[in-house]
């Protein structure tokens, strides 16, 4: 049985067909892979096949660009009309007023001009307490400075406000944007019918890319170690490439759940927690944060991001003057490296490349593994996705759940034999980077039982112990102190690693 056919077989209406090489309809709409694929599910038929001008129509009415904006607002609040179309939304608590308010961050429309009134609120809170950025079908009205009901709780809430009798942007109702339930049992066990090879095939679709295009088993699987921050909590990743090996592509446009920063200025405030707002930041809500074109990126005091990031890599806290938050996003930093040292494979120097908050041995340590993105062909036409796969904004969902099973982490704990004395960094890093791996690959793998001694080594514990060893080597060549010191001698249960 062809791929394509186990495929549709085994996940059924999370499959849907993506032709990449023909771009020039989806690459107009600038459309992020979720939502694209999300419109593929709604218009396609049981071949494959779309009207492209229907869906051209449903973009233009539901989908509006930035430009649209000032268009929107007039019909909300001159014309009077309610108006709906497809947004992320963040909602914000007033915990001195009880007021509730949203952003549209897409659209630049801030919580001090919108309202969510309680009834709205009670019908739709459910969906949207959900996570920091939701996506879904939103509708917007006005309420203007004359539009004042205290028939119902608002006025309790809101009476406090400053400024509650200003005209405002009011939720009117909202719709997840998630069509289906993501059954991760399913998921699970839909795995089992597949061969590895069949599986990294399968990965690889799902993210948009097309297996046939690879020349090797190692391109695949360097290509899906970028994932590995999407399965597993706080996995903190550096990552040197070429240019044009579509880094930014999957860190921004494939999962809705992380979120991709590429030059500029960043700040503990946005990073972390912003005092001035009361309001945490990036950190806080993804399931990662991917610093691209790191090079390129300057930080407002050097110092205090780098203590910042010490005590988060760590921990997974961080205190900002009196707030102590936590958080589980991974941090990957993601730059270009320059032909000579790319041909070293890893010999030289390599973190010279990124900015200088990072040239300190106690911070580079607490990145777990790095990637070797040389290994990672150039972008071209036959790497991108041409046929049935499964749809990106699913298999991102289940990537989400995956994060917090922790079935994983004890097979791991199981099979990696840790010697006396090891430094608990390398143990903590080889461990999280093999767990990462086996849900990837693994999803299935329940117990112990379900995976041999030698499939675990090779596609999970020696490829996280390679991750890691660059990462010591580098340290060494950038402190003295950590040079000559080589990983714990691990053994996996069932083999001799040696």
């Amino acid at each position: 049985m062809e791929l394509s056919e186990k495929l549709r077989d085994n996940f059924d209406e999370m499959v849907v067909y993506k032709d990449l090489k023909k771009t020039n309809f989806f690459s107009t709409l600038s459309l992020p892979s979720f939502m694209r694929d999300w419109l593929l599910k709604k218009f396609e038929d049981d071949e494959g096949e779309f009207d492209k001008d229907d869906l051209a129509r449903f973009v233009k009415k539901f989908i509006p660009r930035k430009d649209d904006w000032n268009a929107i607002k007039n019909d909300i609040v001159i014309e009077g009309k309610t108006v709906k179309f497809l947004a992320k939304v963040s909602v914000n608590i007033d915990i001195k007023t009880g007021e509730i308010s949203f952003s549209l961050s897409d659209f630049g429309l801030g919580f001090k001009e919108t309202i969510i009134e309680s009834d709205v609120w009670d019908s739709c809170k459910d969906d949207l307490v959900k996570g920091r950025d939701i996506w879904g079908m939103v509708e917007l009205g006005y309420r203007s400075p004359d539009d004042f009901d205290f028939s119902f709780e608002y006025e309790r809430r809101s009476s406090k406000a400053k400024n509650s009798k200003d005209g405002k942007i009011k939720l009117v109702s909202f719709k997840n944007f998630c069509p289906y339930d993501s059954n991760i049992e399913d998921y699970k066990d839909a795995r089992k019918e597949f061969t590895t090879d069949e599986w990294i095939d399968v990965i690889l679709g799902a993210v948009d890319y097309n297996a046939a295009g690879y020349e090797t088993e190692e391109e695949k699987l360097t290509m899906l170690t970028r994932l590995l921050p999407f399965v597993e909590k706080r996995l903190n990743l550096i990552e040197l490439a070429p240019k044009g090996t579509g880094k930014s592509y999957l860190f921004g446009n494939v999962s809705r759940y992380g979120w991709l920063s590429s030059g500029g200025v960043m700040s503990r405030a946005k990073m972390f927690y912003d005092q001035t707002k009361r309001r945490e930041g990036l950190i806080a809500g993804s399931d990662f944060v991917t610093l691209d074109e790191v090079q390129t990126i300057s930080f407002t005091d050097t110092d205090e991001m780098r203590a910042a990031l010490k005590g988060y890599l760590e921990q997974g806290t961080f205190t900002v003057g009196d707030y102590k938050g936590t958080a589980d996003a991974g941090m990957v930093l993601c730059g270009n490296i320059r032909k000579e040292i790319m041909d070293a494979d890893g010999y030289e120097n390599m973190f010279t490349e990124l900015p200088v908050v990072f040239h300190e041995s106690a911070l580079i340590e607490r990145f777990h593994g790095f990637i070797k993105g040389w290994n990672i062909p150039r972008m071209k036409d036959d790497l991108k996705v041409n046929g049935w796969a499964l749809n990106s904004e699913y298999f991102c969902s289940i990537m989400h759940e995956l994060r917090s099973d922790m079935t994983y982490r004890s097979i791991v704990d199981e099979y990696i034999i840790v010697p006396e004395g090891a430094d608990t960094r390398d143990t903590e890093a080889v461990k999280r980077i093999a767990t990462a791996y086996l849900k990837l690959l693994f999803p299935n793998v329940q117990h112990m039982k379900d995976i041999t001694p030698r499939e675990f080594k090779r596609y999970c514990f020696d490829r996280a112990r390679r991750m890691r060893d660059t990462i010591k080597y580098q340290l060494g060549l950038l402190d003295v102190e950590y040079t000559g010191k080589d990983l714990p001698p691990f053994k996996i249960y069932g083999i001799d690693v040696g």
